[in-house]
């Protein structure tokens, strides 16, 4: 059962998401949220103890305005940590909170030793770029994020049409919440100094990217797999961007090979 909890830091009350048994895992979710039905809670519940907070600007949290930069969401994602009494976890990371993991695993190198980036963003290959995700359209975000565009279009919309007005006035209100504080990492482009960093990062670390990923190419997996000291690259076959819900189940045995 995943139950809604809350917790205070010294910025803000941060609403998280608890569930499962077993070691301590810390997710943190991707530029397009999260909700207590993701299917990759699920399967990382069945052997770890999740705790996946809310980023500033998403769900019921509170306006952070004084988190500007990287360096500020990376010590908030610290004091998270610390506030719900959480010693080395298991830290995990989709997409953009992929990005906010390695920061952080860079910064406090001897407080992570098990890392799971997932699909991480925070590179930059000119020859390689990644698509403006705050100009693309509702219609056009499937084809993106998913390896099946039609399903994945079902999943985002709960079965309506892209055009229907129940569907786009609540993505267009949230997006517009949700993409504010994300802006301020990734826009306009997501590089932000990581890759002068990630020789930082001591922990054991897997990175898994689906191979059908057509917002972050899996080409950058190589990139911070040379650059993490160590780490593993797992593919996963059929999956694009969103592999957390369409193959929860591969990326969970993935981070359970961490330990």
């Amino acid at each position: 059962m995943t139950e809604l909890k809350t917790v205070k830091t010294r910025a803000a009350a941060v609403p998280y998401l608890e569930c499962g048994e077993g070691p301590p895992l810390v997710f943190l979710h991707g530029a397009g949220g999260l909700t207590p039905e993701d299917p990759i809670l699920a399967a990382l519940a069945r052997t770890h103890h999740v705790y996946a907070p809310y980023l500033p600007g998403y769900g019921e949290t509170e306006d952070c305005p004084e988190l500007r930069d990287m360096l500020d969401y990376t010590l908030h994602g610290w004091d998270v940590v610390d506030a719900l009494g959480l010693t080395d976890p298991v830290l995990v990371g989709h997409s953009m909170g992929g990005m906010i993991a390695a920061e952080m695993a860079a910064i406090a190198p001897r407080d992570v030793s098990r890392l799971a980036l997932i699909c991480p963003a925070g590179l930059w290959l000119d020859a390689h770029p990644i698509p403006d995700l705050f100009t693309l359209l509702p219609y056009e975000m499937p084809k993106y994020l998913f390896h099946d565009a039609e399903a994945g279009a079902a999943l985002m919309t709960a079965g309506l049409k892209m055009d229907d007005p129940k569907f786009l006035q609540a993505y267009l209100i949230r997006n517009a919440r949700q993409l504010g504080m994300a802006g301020k990492l990734l826009f306009p482009i997501p590089d932000r100094g990581l890759a002068q960093r990630l020789y930082r990062i001591r922990a054991n670390t897997v990175i898994v990217w689906g191979d059908s990923d057509r917002l972050i190419p899996p080409v950058y997996g190589g990139y911070f797999q040379a650059g993490i000291a160590g780490a593993r690259l797992v593919s996963v076959p059929e999956a694009g961007h969103m592999v957390i819900t369409e193959k929860p189940d591969a990326v969970a045995e993935a981070v359970g090979t961490l330990g």
